[in-house]
């Protein structure tokens, strides 16, 4: 039957999935053609604001490169990643509930665009910030289980941007530069150096960041370092370590921050740092203890 109003057609659209072989697909099809269908009614939406509905997202295509994912970073500022970050670990924490756990696993936080898979694999107490701008950092803590027991050979898949914000992605021609993979010893424990993160704009020279202009926000994100961390036998979790009072911490563009990942950066001045490294110059410090969930 040929429709005849905007009620009919939703429902002609939808009786198309009936034919759908995975029911997951189906269920998510439905609910994404009902949920734009009454966006479109709702906002009375003209043809040339759909037109440029589709330019714009052509135009996030087009940004795309090996180093750049613009369709990430539109996830990220509309807040949809940490939407589906924060569901996935209410999932996990339903779950979990009833395993007499001692404590809460450690707070996931959105990926964002710049992760760069394979960085090498490096010792305990390794220097990432080699060849990098900014403050150097020891960073240092645990990971155990959600029972407090140590997590041996625990994987942390470590990156960030320089001491002014700019990830290695972001030059042209760049090799990696402060990424690296380490694994905790056999009481868990881990430590490396770095730099001490500074906040930044994300990149606002394409479709998401005349985007934001349009929104009236600003494209900053507060100082953070990244933190990839797994186990066997564990949830992986990918995470941020937020510097405390940084600039954005109360705004971020993407919506990231959680109290629970807010981690205080201790100044030192020149001298010996705690794994015995002679630091000529002033350092800093942070700890942080990661905790993950038993895999069901």
């Amino acid at each position: 039957m040929t429709p005849s109003n905007e009620n009919e057609l939703t429902q002609a659209v939808l009786q198309r999935l009936e034919g759908a072989g995975d029911p997951r697909f189906a269920e998510i099809m439905r609910s994404l053609v009902t949920h734009l269908h009454a966006f479109i009614r709702e906002v009375d939406l003209k043809p040339d604001e759909w037109m440029q509905g589709i330019e714009f997202l052509t135009a996030v295509g087009k940004a795309c490169t090996g180093q750049r994912q613009e369709f990430i970073l539109l996830s990220d500022t509309l807040g949809a990643s940490m939407m589906v970050v924060m569901l996935d670990q209410l999932r996990a924490t339903a779950h979990a509930k009833g395993s007499q756990r001692m404590t809460e696993a450690t707070e996931a936080t959105v990926q964002g665009p710049y992760y760069w898979e394979g960085a090498p694999e490096l010792p305990l107490g390794a220097n990432l910030s080699e060849g990098v701008k900014g403050e150097p950092t020891f960073y240092s803590g645990r990971v155990t289980d959600t029972h407090g027991q140590p997590l041996a050979g625990a994987l942390l898949d470590i990156w960030s941007g320089d001491g002014e914000g700019v990830y290695d992605m972001q030059v042209e021609g760049s090799g990696m530069a402060a990424r690296a993979r380490i694994r905790t010893d056999d009481q868990g424990r881990y430590w490396f150096w770095s730099i001490r993160p500074s906040f930044y704009p994300v990149p606002v020279d394409g479709p998401v960041g005349r985007m934001l202009d349009g929104m009236g926000r600003h494209p900053n994100r507060p100082g953070h370092i990244h933190m990839m961390v797994s186990a066997p036998g564990h949830a992986r979790v990918t995470t941020h370590l937020f510097v405390a009072n940084s600039p954005y911490i109360e705004s971020d563009a993407v919506f990231g921050v959680r109290p629970s990942l807010i981690v205080d950066f201790e100044q030192h001045a020149a001298g010996q740092a705690p794994d015995g490294t002679a630091q000529a110059a002033p350092w800093w410090s942070a700890h942080y203890d990661f905790r993950l969930e038993p895999q069901h």
